[in-house]
This record gives structure tokens, sequence and C-alpha cells, in this order.
């Protein structure tokens, strides 16, 4: 065992975090849920939806008999929606070619939807044992404040390098506590900013530590221009309902219920009139609405009009009543203007 991974598991045991709700079983199923929900979201904001999710959906089998709308529903306000659609994807994979049972190997797992390396990883290491290297955005800045490894981590030849150092400092045994004592260095000492070194069990040999380096490694991401998007979106009212279209299955918001967007050819009333629905007087603006993607920022240019009329007849076109709206799979910025009403 390297004198790193010791200290890291010594320092878990005593200071590491042990009443998450997932850390109770080593239910696979369990683990994988709060691993896909944990990317790229805080672990307060993870915890409600986790705890819903599951009194909704408390098993594999249970989940890939789920419509995927129920599922997207229950992900609302979450993000990062393709998570969801490639959870119910694998649960009904794993249904299908696994006879129900969680496959126990991390190269297994990987073949999973929407399951990388990383994520396949600490799964087998927490619910099977496998000795498997995780590489997450936390063991990533561990890794190279510690170490003093230059280059950004999304370049290729940095991450490769990143991969044969972690798999160098695994354990022989207790590789369940060492994986869980990385997570819990990055997420509560090794901060982005404003690290507490103080408070690091591995404070001695930290090279970010030594040369003063800590807010310089991980190399940042190059800088780029974010674009920026805009979209005239309508909300047909018709007696209190809102007229909503589903999504594509791939692509922002994928299968989520939006508002349907406005041509730059058209006005509100005419976009209205070519849904088949008639105008009752003007269209209302709104104030515009920001909302920031991974990689681009949309503008959202809401016009509000009452109408009247069913609509067009097509199953991916829905009138929805504000009680309806929680049951639903809604984009944020979507329910905040449906909200703001």
């Amino acid at each position: 065992m390297s004198q790193f991974a010791d200290t890291l598991i010594a320092w878990q045991r005593a200071h590491g975090r042990h009443d998450l709700p997932w850390q109770a079983s080593r239910d696979a199923y369990r683990v994988w849920l709060s691993e896909i929900m944990l990317q790229q979201t805080q672990v307060d904001t993870v915890i409600p939806y986790y705890q819903r999710f599951l009194a909704r959906f408390p098993d594999l089998a249970s989940l890939a008999a789920a419509p995927v709308d129920d599922v997207l529903a229950l992900w609302s306000g979450l993000g990062y929606y393709a998570r969801a659609r490639n959870l119910h994807a694998a649960a009904q994979q794993i249904a299908r070619m696994h006879g129900g049972r969680f496959p126990q190997s991390a190269s297994a797992i990987a073949e999973l939807p929407g399951i990388g390396r990383s994520t396949a990883a600490a799964i087998a290491a927490f619910c099977f044992g496998e000795r498997a290297a995780i590489l997450d955005g936390n063991v990533k800045r561990v890794l190279a404040r510690h170490f003093g490894i230059e280059g950004f981590p999304g370049v290729r030849a940095v991450e490769q390098s990143m991969w044969a150092l972690a798999e160098s400092l695994l354990p022989a045994q207790g590789v369940d506590t060492y994986t869980q004592s990385l997570m819990d260095l990055g997420a509560t000492v090794c901060t982005r900013s404003r690290p507490r070194c103080a408070d690091c069990p591995v404070t001695g040999s930290c090279v970010a530590r030594q040369q003063g380096r800590q807010a310089e490694l991980p190399t940042p991401r190059p800088t780029r221009v974010v674009p920026e998007r805009q979209s005239r979106v309508l909300i047909a009212r018709n007696d209190g309902a809102v007229l909503l279209q589903k999504r594509p299955p791939h692509g922002i918001w994928g299968g989520l219920y939006a508002l349907p967007e406005i041509p730059d050819e058209l006005d509100a009333e005419a976009h209205a009139l070519a849904l088949g629905l008639r105008a009752n007087g003007g269209a209302t603006p709104l104030p515009p609405l920001r909302h920031a993607f991974t990689h681009f920022r949309l503008t959202l240019e809401p016009q509000l009009l009452d109408v009247s009329g069913e609509g067009i007849h097509d199953p991916a076109w829905r009138w929805a009543a504000p009680h309806e709206w929680d049951s639903l799979g809604l984009p944020t910025p979507v329910r905040r203007l449906l909200d703001s009403l």
C-alpha cells in the first residue's frame, strides 16, 4: 500500500463523510443513482432528488418498467437531462441483457449507457470491492495539486498520465475506503477555491502547497468565447392551460416539455395561427430570461398570448393546466416562466 493511500484511508475513517444517504448500502442500484446524480451537481442539491427518486423507483425493476416521461419529471430541475435518459436506458438494458442483475465488473458496467470509466470504477469499488481507479473532477484536482501535474486535465495526454498515476496509487486492500477518501478530500478540503490546506492529511508532500500554486493547479481550461443564443418562445394560454411541445429525445432538453419556439419570420399571433389557434388580442412581451448551459448561454424572450381553439393535433403537443406542471418534465427556465404567470 502506498503511503499516499495509507494516509488517506486513515483520514477518511476519522474525518471523512459517513452520513450521505447512499453510503448506508452497497446496493449497486443506489450507488449508481447517486454517482449519476452527483455528476455536475452539488451534494446538497442531489440529496432531496435522490430521496424522491428512490421513493418512486426503489429498485432497478421499477425504473426499467417506468415510462421515460415519469423519470424526466422526477429529474426536472436537476439539469443535464441526458443523465436521466441514459439512466432509464441503462436500467432497461440491465433488465434485458443481464436478467435484472447489475453487472459486477467495471468493464461491464462501463458498457451501460451514460456510464464512463470513472463512474464504473467507483460503482465496482464501492459495491463489489474491485481494485479500480477513479478519475472524476475532484480527483483530478487532488492529483494535479499534490503531484504538481501541469496542463489542462481535459487534454488527452494529460488525462492519460493522470489515469496511470491514479492506478499506480491504488492500495492492495481497502479500495472502497480509499476511493471515498479521494472523493471526500476533493469535495471538502482540496476544493476548487480556498482549499483548506491546513486540514489536508497529505499537505506535507503536496507540490502545490510547497510552491504556493493552489490557485494555478489544476491548469484551467483555455479561455474561449461562450456563444450567445436567443429564442422567442410562445406562451399560448387557453383558460389557464399552456401549450407545451415535447422536445426530440436528443439535444437540448431532450424528451422534456418546453414552450414552442417562434420562427424568425413570424410574430406570436401568426405562429399561433399556424398552430391552429385564434389569438384573443395581441401578445404581451414578458421580461427575457437568461439561462447558462455548459457550452452556451441562452436568452428566452417569452411572448404571452391568450388564445382559443384546440390547436395542433399531434402526440408531441399537449395543453397543461397549472396543477399538472409538477408532474411533467419541464426545463428549469420553462418552469420559472410558467411560475411567473
